[in-house]
Formats: C-alpha cells, sequence, structure tokens
C-alpha cells in the first residue's frame, strides 16, 4: 500500500532534503517504520529511546491528527501523511 509522507522541513537533513517520501504500511507505525528503513537517521527527530513518537511530534492523516491513536491508526492506500513539530517559543 501506497502512502506520501510530507516531511516537516526540520526533518528534510535526514532525508536527503526530499519534503515528500513515499512508504508503504497499514497503520501510521508501519508507515513510519518504512521511512526509518529509508533513512535511518530520521529516527532519532521522530522517536525517543522508549520507541514513541517524541512528544513535539504530531502526525496528520490527511489533515486529521492521528492523534490518540497515533501509530495504530490505520492508513489507506493513497493517503498522505504530514509530519508536524509543535515548536513552542516566545
Amino acid at each position: 500500500m501506497s502512502v506520501r509522507i510530507n516531511i516537516h522541513p526540520n526533518l528534510h537533513q535526514f532525508t536527503n532534503d526530499q519534503a515528500i517520501v513515499e512508504v508503504n504500511g497499514n497503520t501510521v507505525g508501519q508507515c513510519l517504520d518504512d521511512l526509518v528503513k529509508q533513512f535511518p537517521e530520521i529516527r532519532r527527530g521522530l522517536f525517543g529511546k522508549d520507541g514513541k513518537l517524541l512528544n513535539y511530534v504530531d502526525i496528520y492523516i490527511n489533515q486529521e491528527s492521528s492523534y490518540p491513536e497515533e501509530l495504530a491508526k490505520p492508513v489507506k492506500d493513497r493517503d498522505e501523511l504530514h509530519i508536524t513539530l509543535i515548536i513552542a517559543g516566545g
């Protein structure tokens, strides 16, 4: 199943400056696992040592948040995921 992931600009350094990456999977977690297989260094930008998404990473499926299911949320062929980073400042 082919899914497109739109990569947040702060993570382009891990994807050879690719903004969109094609992956395969039936859930958000499987799609992110495929992304990590293609670009292993992106793991540190997405996941903590416990294997969970970092608290400032949010995943959207077709512009709807995957929360609260997050990694277990199912995806369909041709869905678009967006990796967003919640950045605060002042």
